[in-house]
């Protein structure tokens, strides 16, 4: 049985995953011109989100709140980054979903360690990112298998794992800022 507080950091978490997975990263840069230049990048803040919401609240409410918005998103409304229902399982972004879960497995083993630091939190990160990356390419490969195109295979590992893998790698440097402040938290909720 779920108590009240669980049952609020899921439906925050929840929440998070939904609105973070429709609003894409912009990254204004200086210019000495009138005209703002801003740089988008091909991704969503979902990733970033999924990962904070690890270090937060553990794998257990994250799987959880991930799940919930997995089944949300294939049978009620669509709530992913390029739409939803049931069709959406047979697209090569969906294999990029599922490797969700390994990621948040790999991001909770720092809350198991005493300390986080920025250096564990990189290669973490870099592993769970990696991970996640791999796991949609072997679901896009099985459907390769399964539909029989592999010309399809070489194009999804590229438009979905080598044009974003290295943008979801730089999104950890923004994610370092709050390890100092979690870390004192964390201190602060053991004394």
């Amino acid at each position: 049985m779920l108590n009240l507080y669980k049952l609020i950091e899921i439906l925050v978490s929840v929440q998070s995953l939904i609105i973070s997975s429709m609003i894409p990263i912009n990254i204004p840069l200086p210019s000495f011109d009138q005209l703002d230049n801003i740089i988008e990048l091909p991704i969503t803040w979902q990733i970033p989100t999924i990962i904070l919401l690890t270090i937060i609240f553990k794998r257990k409410i994250v799987y959880k709140a991930f799940t919930i918005y997995i089944v949300t998103g294939l049978l009620i409304i669509p709530v992913f980054h390029q739409g939803g229902s049931l069709g959406y399982l047979l697209t090569a972004n969906f294999g990029y979903l599922l490797g969700i879960y390994p990621l948040i497995k790999i991001i909770d083993k720092l809350n198991k360690k005493n300390r986080i630091s920025i250096i564990n939190f990189l290669r973490y990160g870099f592993l769970a990112i990696s991970v996640m990356h791999l796991s949609g390419i072997c679901y896009n490969f099985i459907q390769t298998l399964f539909y029989d195109k592999f010309n399809l295979f070489f194009f999804n590992v590229g438009k979905y794992s080598l044009g974003k893998i290295g943008y979801h790698l730089f999104m950890l440097i923004p994610l370092v800022l709050f390890i100092k402040p979690i870390r004192y938290l964390r201190f602060k909720l053991n004394d």
